[in-house]
Order: structure tokens, then sequence, then C-alpha cells
């Protein structure tokens, strides 16, 4: 292996929440079931990735996506279909989301929402190359 060598995926990301509970419940609907869960940290997969959600040990202010650090998870979908069916989901749930619009820096189709800790998420249109 040559050098410099650069990673080739994202293996997990965590995020502490206000209430497990409802983060899974959340979360969910989004991503299907829980690959793992216990009383202190649930674990989702989307794709290769995975997504932890464990409790917050300290009283935290409301999430601001304009500070230093995360402004917002996007979850890529192939098809616009696809994009069509997560709005028609989430409508199912009662979750509300900004509807399909388009991205005003790379002119494609998303939609986003924010988590019940106010964390920004975005399903945003990444077709495949016809290569």
């Amino acid at each position: 292996m040559g050098f410099p060598f650069y990673p080739q995926f994202v293996d997990h990301l965590v995020f502490l929440v206000e209430d497990l509970i409802r983060t899974r419940k959340f979360y969910e609907i989004l991503l299907g079931p829980p690959i793992q869960s216990s009383e202190d940290s649930v674990m989702f997969l989307a794709g290769g990735t995975r997504i932890f959600f464990a409790p917050t040990l300290h009283t935290i202010p409301t999430f601001d996506k304009e500070r230093i650090g995360l402004n917002h998870m996007a979850f890529g979908v192939r098809t616009l279909e696809e994009l069509r069916q997560t709005a028609k989901q989430l409508d199912t749930a009662g979750i509300w989301h900004s509807g399909i619009v388009i991205d005003h820096y790379g002119s494609k189709e998303f939609l986003w929402l924010d988590d019940p800790d106010q964390i920004r998420l975005e399903f945003y249109l990444r077709a495949e190359s016809k290569d």
C-alpha cells in the first residue's frame, strides 16, 4: 500500500440525543428497524455506515446547524422516484419536511427535515452514473 492513504468509507457516526426512545421511533421511520439496541444506545445502518444514537449526560442547548460542527446529515437516494417515495413515507408518518426542492449549489433534487433534536437531515438525489 502506497502513501498517502485515504479512507474509503465512513464507518460510523455517533449522535448524542435528549430522548433515546423518541429518537429511535423517529429514525425507524427513516431507516427501518435498528440493527442493535440497548437501554443506552441504538444503532441503524444507512448503506455501509453505522449511525449510533446515545442519550446525552448533560443538559445541552438546542442544536444549531449554523455553529461549528455538524451542519446536516444527508442520506442519498438514487432516483427521483425514491425521493418521491421518501416524501410520501414522511407524509404518512406525519413528519414535516420541505417537500422536494432544487439545491441551488448542485441543481439536484432533495428534501430536508429536522429530527426531534433539531438536527437537520436531507434526502439528496445522487443519480447513478451511466458510465
